[in-house]
C-alpha cells in the first residue's frame, strides 16, 4: 500500500512487510486462502489486472502465476524494489510502476479488475481516488477492494478522513454512483489473514 504524502514511511516499512503473513503470503495456508478468493473475484485468466498500492508485489506474482497480465503501481521506491526482486525470482512477467495510486499514470478504460488491497485509508482524497480508478475500468469490467475498519489515533483521523479504515457502508455509498452493480463479501476468515480477527475486514466488488 502506498499514500503519496508520507512516501518515506513506507520506504521504510518495505524491509520488514512481508513478515505479516497477509502481506508476505509465505504461509501456504494463507496464500490458498488468497488464491481462492482471487479465483471468485476475477475473471478466468488471462485478464488485464492493475494492482493499486501492490507493495511488495505478493498479490502482483500470485495473480501473474495464475495467467493474469498485471501492472503494479505504488508509490514507494522501496517497495516497487521488493516487488521487483520476488516477481524477477520467480520468474514472472509484471509491469511494476512508481506513481500515485490514488491517480495511477496508467491508459484509461485499459483493464479489467482494478485491484486494491487496504488503500484507501492511506489517500487524502478517497472518492476522487474511487473514481479515477472507475475510470481505469473497461466497460464491464470490475472493481475490486479489499477494505475494512480498525481503530486508528484522532491525530490521523484528522490527516486523512478514512484513516483507520472505512466501513462497507461508507465504501458502498461512495462507489454507488460511479458503478452498475456492488456486492459486499465479508472476509473473516483467520487463513486470509494468518491470526484471527475482531476488526471488520471485507471485500466489494463493483461492476463498472
Amino acid at each position: 500500500m502506498s499514500t503519496p504524502s508520507v512516501p518515506g514511511f513506507w520506504d521504510s516499512a518495505a524491509e520488514s512487510f512481508d513478515e505479516q503473513p497477509d502481506h508476505g503470503l509465505a504461509d501456504s495456508r494463507v496464500r490458498a486462502a488468497w488464491v481462492a478468493r482471487l479465483e471468485t473475484w476475477l475473471p478466468s485468466p488471462p485478464s488485464d489486472v492493475a494492482d493499486l498500492g501492490c507493495g511488495t508485489g505478493s498479490l502482483s506474482r500470485l495473480l501473474a502465476r495464475h495467467g493474469h497480465r498485471v501492472v503494479g503501481v505504488d508509490f514507494s521506491r522501496s517497495m516497487i524494489h521488493q516487488a521487483r526482486a520476488k516477481i524477477t525470482a520467480a520468474g514472472l512477467d509484471v509491469r511494476l510502476v512508481i506513481g500515485d495510486v490514488a491517480a495511477p499514470p496508467l491508459r484509461r478504460a485499459r483493464f479489467d479488475v482494478v485491484l486494491t488491497r487496504h488503500v484507501l485509508w492511506a489517500l487524502p482524497d478517497p472518492a476522487a481516488a474511487l473514481s479515477w480508478w472507475a475510470g481505469l475500468v473497461r466497460p464491464g469490467g470490475r472493481l475490486v477492494l479489499v477494505e475494512g475498519r480498525w481503530q486508528s489515533s484522532a491525530a490521523a483521523e484528522e490527516a486523512l478522513p478514512w484513516a483507520g479504515g472505512v466501513t462497507a457502508g461508507t465504501l458502498v455509498e461512495t462507489l454507488r454512483p460511479l458503478v452498475a452493480e456492488i456486492r459486499v463479501e465479508p472476509l473473516t476468515e483467520p487463513d486470509l489473514w494468518g491470526r484471527a480477527i475482531t476488526d471488520e475486514r471485507y471485500a466489494v466488488i463493483a461492476t463498472v
